[in-house]
């Protein structure tokens, strides 16, 4: 059993084309997005009219040893990491999925979810259609292929405008075609980078930096573009009157040396909780965070404050992703051993914790549990987001209500649950204040907090959809 109480996102993805050490820059690549999918990893290369994958359960330099690099030659890749949305969690869910047809193979590498996804399979199975796994990323390949009379880029377009859904895509053809596609209202990330002339698409700007690439521009909402040796050439499928890029990515999911939008991760986890401080000051001894939870927003509130910022918990970095809990104490125990609270900084004082965000609950009760039991005074909670309260059906894997504590819960109630002083959530207003551009309310997509939802979706169907149709 994997013991956590933070939101996970789907996935990462990465490709280059026309490297000659394609599958080792996308090894780093993908190592740079490990944050964003820990369950498995696959690099698919294109090389002399094939498509050669490998991909496994795992991190990345566990799946990916000197033999499986040796393997996987040629100047076109594209790779995945992922946390499973739609589809279980198991090897044959493993990205990048391929499909051959009339001699010709292609490979998909997904980050999001598609809502429409068990009507189209319905469609696609209908007409002949036989699928591999449980994903809704296999959906594509089969949409393609099944319009390839219409030509490649025909087909490309006429497929992307039948999903539904948060979709960011990685295609790689046997030709050596790599393509990137975004859905219309720009909920996750892909950005392009270029490197000696190479074009490359990740999830985010850090995996850039690692392979010391240059930024070039995102992948606009509504676009395919289609890199080969001529260099891009892009498609407009329609952008959305409004944009809804996740805002979770800016609280959570990125990491902090990214970019998006012109907005850097970092600096805008510190405005959190600046605006945090202004919303919600009280007087304490000093501000800490849960390492590595709510760390740069810590150090905004601290800022904006003037109350001192400490690491009064210290994280242990070699305990291992998974951890065996058969009962409650053990949980209990998990949870400690990864974090352990310096006694003599905070025993007596009078101390604020900044979280970016509660979801289940389970674990900031037991750490304050434990700052309690070594003598601490007072605990107040600040939270640089607003309450959780509605599911995610775009691609993070809080998809019904239930898993949200502040659903059920008023802030009183989640006060005493947590054994605090007192609680406070950044608000809505304050969150989009803090983003510093014009219209906020037009760019970001903010349904876990107000139920406002830019997709419709079928409330019938959860993540293990495809399973069951």
């Amino acid at each position: 059993m994997n013991y956590f109480d933070k939101p996970r996102e789907a996935c990462g993805i990465f490709g280059i084309h026309g490297h000659r050490d394609a599958a080792q820059l996308t090894y780093f690549g993908l190592y740079a997005l490990q944050h964003r999918g820990q369950e498995s990893a696959g690099i698919a290369v294109a090389d002399d009219d094939r498509i050669s994958v490998h991909k496994a359960m795992g991190l990345v330099p566990d799946v990916f040893k000197h033999d499986q690099m040796e393997y996987l030659k040629g100047d076109t890749a594209i790779g995945q990491v992922r946390y499973s949305t739609t589809g279980g969690s198991t090897l044959m869910n493993a990205q990048p999925f391929m499909v051959h047809h009339r001699k010709k193979s292609y490979a998909v590498a997904h980050n999001g979810n598609l809502v429409n996804a068990h009507l189209l399979k319905q469609e696609l199975e209908e007409s002949g259609s036989i699928f591999q796994t449980t994903m809704d990323s296999e959906i594509l390949l089969h949409m393609i292929i099944k319009n390839l009379h219409l030509g490649f880029e025909g087909a490309l377009v006429h497929s992307v405008k039948r999903l539904k859904g948060a979709f960011s895509f990685a295609v790689l053809t046997s030709k050596g075609e790599m393509i990137g596609i975004r859905d219309p209202y720009g909920f996750r990330p892909l950005s392009i980078g270029k490197i000696n002339g190479n074009y490359i698409l990740t999830s985010e700007t850090c995996a850039l930096d690692l392979v010391q690439a240059e930024f070039v521009r995102e992948v606009e909402p509504g676009e395919i573009v289609i890199i080969d040796d001529n260099g891009i050439t892009s498609i407009n499928t329609g952008k959305a009157l409004c944009q809804s890029f996740c805002i979770f990515e800016f609280i959570y999911f990125a990491r902090p040396d990214s970019t998006f939008n012109g907005i850097n991760v970092y600096l805008q986890r510190k405005a959190h909780g600046k605006c945090l401080a202004e919303e919600s000051n009280i007087e304490a001894d000093l501000v800490m965070p849960f390492p590595d939870s709510g760390t740069y927003a810590a150090l905004g509130y601290s800022e904006e404050s003037g109350i001192p910022f400490e690491l009064g918990m210290i994280r242990n970095h070699y305990v291992g992703r998974t951890f065996i809990q058969p009962t409650q104490s053990m949980r209990d125990f998990a949870v400690r051993v990864k974090l352990n609270p310096i006694k003599k900084l905070l025993a007596g004082k009078d101390i604020i914790i900044i979280e970016d965000s509660i979801i289940r609950g389970t674990t900031a009760k037991t750490r304050v549990k434990a700052l309690r039991e070594l003598g601490v005074n007072k605990v107040h909670m600040r939270v640089a987001c607003p309450p959780h309260k509605f599911p995610c059906h775009y691609g993070i894997d809080f998809s019904t209500r239930g898993e949200l504590i502040a659903s059920s819960k008023s802030q009183e109630e989640l006060k005493e649950f947590l054994g605090l002083d007192s609680l406070h959530y950044l608000s809505i207003e304050g969150l989009l204040n803090s983003m510093n551009i014009e219209n906020p309310e037009q760019h970001f997509c903010k349904a876990c907090f107000d139920g406002k939802y830019p997709v419709d979706f079928d409330e019938e169907i959860s993540k293990d959809c495809l399973e069951r149709i």
